[in-house]
């Protein structure tokens, strides 16, 4: 599997946290990955033998691009043979509004846009392996996007505090930030996401532990619950399991043998 992260341009800053680029392989049966929630929406372009997804009536082909908002559980997909993805990282508060599309809490949303005619070009491209010049298409098309939308900057200010405190501030804090009241930045942040301050940074915090464990697998969870501001370690815990379903003294235990159902795919969408 290959993994690589690109900074966006200057002017996109305050919309995408970064491009990436991904591939694995696998064989000719459908092979399954996890995604596991984190504070960002992803639009994921893909290119191969396909991507689905698991549904009740069985597994649902994705078209590229499609939109990974918010999770609030792991998510399963499947690929076989060759599977490459090109992802936009962007904040929550600021995806919809540069999309120009409503916001909702669907965590993995098909989408009719203007974007999906990048899809041809982009995958003569990776085919060529031509990965930078795809990158470029994308990052041309954002900037013009960028260009026509009006990002609300109350929202930008609580999402940088949000950022910088890693999710553990009080949505009061978050909104002296952002010189707003609780109740105009709640309103606001909802309209803008579909989510709340507190839905965004429990999962800005949650993605610290699952990042911590995964690195560190031997961190005392007691201490981990302290620093990231948890009431104590079972709050930590319930937590993480309503996020992740396991448990995270679980979760460390199997990354620390190996058998960690992820495998190296999870790496595609840990933040640092």
């Amino acid at each position: 599997m290959q993994h690589q992260e690109f900074e966006p341009p200057e002017e996109l800053r305050d919309t995408i946290k970064c491009f990436w680029y991904n591939s694995r392989d696998s064989g000719e049966q459908p092979s399954a990955f996890e995604v596991q929630p984190d504070g960002y929406a992803e639009i994921i372009f893909h290119f191969g033998d396909g991507c689905s997804i698991s549904t009740n009536e069985g597994l649902k082909p994705l078209p590229s691009p499609f939109l990974m908002g918010l999770l609030n559980q792991p998510v399963n997909f499947y690929s076989k043979n060759r599977l490459e993805i090109i992802g936009i990282r962007c904040f929550p508060w600021t995806v919809f509004d540069l999309l120009g599309l409503s916001p909702d809490k669907n965590g993995v949303r098909v989408f009719e846009h203007p974007i999906a005619q990048l899809q041809p070009t982009l995958a003569k491209l990776i085919s060529a392996e031509k990965i930078d010049e795809a990158l470029t298409e994308i990052k041309q098309y954002f900037l013009s996007a960028r260009s026509r939308v009006a990002i609300n900057s109350m929202l930008s200010k609580a999402g940088d505090a949000m950022r910088d405190a890693k999710g553990i501030m009080p949505v009061s804090q978050v909104a002296a930030a952002a010189h707003a009241t609780v109740r105009t930045l709640e309103r606001k942040f909802k309209q803008s996401s579909g989510y709340t301050v507190k839905d965004v940074t429990s999962l800005m915090r949650f993605e610290q532990v699952r990042n911590r464990l995964w690195a560190y697998p031997d961190s005392n969870l007691a201490g981990l619950a302290h620093e990231l501001g948890y009431t104590d370690q079972s709050h930590l815990s319930r937590e993480f399991k309503c996020y992740s379903g396991t448990t995270p003294a679980a979760f460390a235990r199997k990354t620390k043998k190996g058998k960690q159902a992820l495998s190296t795919d999870f790496v595609a969408f840990v933040q640092a």
